[in-house]
């Protein structure tokens, strides 16, 4: 049985924080973003023990406790609940861009972000803009040592080995890692408490840049 893991904050913020190229000042790969929080969301709840793994499919136990009304993790939760045991990747992949209008919204509500919307030509842009900036720097200089190392995994905390973990397997750039042995050794042993989320994440990114923008599975 899973063991529930603590983090402090939630690692659906922390991971659209991380999205941010804050040398353009934008949020960037709204692609790869929406399948991380969509398997953020998942981590969560696996990490509290309300999921767990069942021949590689995600099993609902119980309903979140924590989380607030309409949260990615508690529509994710409900989804999950409410449809026979399915693959986490098909979990990671529905609805992802939902999940980046859904964690939008809660961090544009907490002031953490500002959204500008213009029309071009007649088509509406949107453009999301970090308030604290410091706040993803900060996440991504965490992360990026989980991933390169200097500290045993044992003694990185919880939620930012799962988050680097995570982000490294979204091939968010701002957590960039190496791609040798002991690079992948670290990283599986980062991504050890929510691994057959890690996994399946990967393999719907890989899907996605081989084949382009698909319909929800």
């Amino acid at each position: 049985m899973q063991t529930p893991v603590q983090h402090r904050e939630p690692l659906t913020r922390s991971a659209f924080l991380l999205a941010f190229d804050l040398r353009k000042d934008r949020l960037v790969q709204r692609m790869e973003l929406g399948h991380l929080l969509r398997a953020a969301a998942l981590a969560e709840l696996l990490l509290e023990g309300c999921l767990t793994d069942e021949d590689g499919r995600a099993k609902a136990v119980r309903p979140p406790e924590g989380a607030a009304s309409g949260s990615l993790p508690a529509l994710v939760w409900e989804q999950i609940s409410a449809s026979p045991p399915r693959s986490w990747r098909r979990w990671i992949r529905k609805d992802h861009a939902k999940a980046v209008e859904v964690v939008r919204d809660e961090l544009a509500a907490e002031r953490l972000i500002r959204i500008e919307r213009r029309r071009v030509l007649l088509f509406p842009v949107e453009r999301i803009v970090p308030r604290k900036p410091y706040l993803s720097r900060r996440l991504a200089e965490r992360a990026g040592r989980a991933v390169r190392g200097g500290r045993p995994v044992g003694r990185v905390e919880p939620d930012i080995r799962v988050l680097a973990a995570l982000a490294v397997a979204a091939r968010l750039k701002a957590v960039a890692g190496r791609r040798d042995r002991a690079a992948r050794d670290r990283l599986d042993q980062l991504g050890q408490p929510v691994e057959p989320i890690v996994t399946a994440l990967r393999k719907a990114i890989d899907a996605v840049k081989k084949s382009g923008p698909s319909g929800e599975g």
